[in-house]
């Protein structure tokens, strides 16, 4: 791992099927945490706009999945 690359933090049981995501009444939103390598940390929450748990779950994985210095961006 690059020392600068920023790591995403996991405290949930990820087998639980919605970690990460939470519903704002009715609206799923993302939420994890972002450790720097300067020892500090980057919340992340992120408006998912949609009321459906499948397509949050979808949205979460696609985001997650990619390069976690893309992030930072979103």
């Amino acid at each position: 791992m690059n020392p600068a690359t920023p790591i995403v933090s996991r405290r949930q049981k990820t087998t639980h099927p919605n970690h990460h995501l939470w519903n704002n009444n009715g609206t799923w939103w993302l939420h994890c945490t972002i450790h720097l390598q300067d020892f500090t940390k980057w919340r992340l929450r992120k408006n998912l706009r949609t009321t459906d748990v499948r397509e949050a779950r979808q949205l979460r994985d696609h985001i997650l999945s990619g390069n976690p210095a893309d992030l930072a961006t979103l």
